[in-house]
């Protein structure tokens, strides 16, 4: 684990006792996960094998283990992973889920080798590495025949964020586009440095072992998750803009610009 990595894992280890009280309540994620979800559930056969990268609280890792899939949640944060293991526990997941600390970038230390049905990460964990070709490279062998991959990421350019140049945050309007060396984030005090990862970036580097079948956008026309109480101040326009994203997601250049995109790939057999 490099020095990043380590901040990264205390940050979300301090905040991992408050994340899911303070994200359960925001539509917005809601709306994400049920994207998210939806094309995973499209895509992946049913009883398959997860790897899950940057799991967290095991939001996801449960809601797939409810759906008949065998999960292995993986995370640098050794206090989301004890929510993570809480959480399976008081569900009796136990058989369906299991947990390991682990960085992306070091997965050939996995005790849990697979091969997997799936590899997936969620909200932009990988934008967490300036070693993107690294932890890429390590999923060929971690892949079964046919499987396939499923990353939702953020771009070098999201509309919505650029357009807080009219609210006078120049900095956060144009952070991604020069993004080249990283930008800095900081979470409960800790700061850490993260990457903006184009789609092409990502595809390019998997692609001799890998076909691209789907990108979409998410968070396009529906405002980023912190336009804090956006659907409930603007219900009429949220359900259009909802509606208008479900049209579009897949279609240039609304599956470049969103707040984060999703990646479907398929090795290649």
């Amino acid at each position: 684990m490099n020095r990043n990595e380590q901040y990264v894992a205390a940050a979300f280890s301090r905040q991992s006792g408050i994340f899911d009280e303070s994200f359960s309540g925001n539509s917005i994620i809601q709306y994400k996960r049920r994207r998210v979800r939806d094309l995973v559930t499209a895509w992946l056969p049913a009883n398959s094998k997860i790897l899950e990268l940057n799991s967290g609280t095991g939001e996801d890792a449960v809601w797939f283990a409810e759906q008949g899939h065998q999960v292995h949640a993986t995370d640098i944060s050794s206090g989301m992973l004890e929510v993570l293991k809480a959480k399976v526990a008081s569900r009796g997941l136990q058989n369906k889920v299991t947990a390991e600390c682990c960085s992306f970038t070091d997965l050939q230390t996995l005790k849990s080798k697979g091969p997997y049905d799936l590899i997936f990460s969620n909200f932009a964990g990988l934008n967490c590495t300036g070693e993107i070709n690294r932890v890429l490279a390590q999923f060929d062998r971690l892949v079964n025949p046919s499987g396939f991959v499923i990353l939702v990421m953020m771009p070098g350019f999201c509309l919505w964020e650029t357009a807080l140049l009219f609210r006078g945050k120049f900095k956060t309007a144009f952070r991604r586009v020069f993004s080249k060396k990283g930008v800095k984030a900081r979470v409960e005090g800790i700061p850490f440095t993260c990457w903006y990862h184009q789609p092409a970036t990502i595809a390019a580097a998997l692609k001799n072992n890998f076909r691209l079948l789907n990108t979409e956008g998410l968070c396009s026309l529906v405002p980023p998750s912190y336009f804090e109480n956006f659907p409930e101040k603007h219900p009429a326009l949220y359900r259009l803009l909802k509606h208008s994203e479900d049209r579009l997601k897949a279609k240039w250049p609304w599956k470049f610009i969103g707040d984060y995109y999703i990646l479907v790939l398929q090795k290649k057999s």
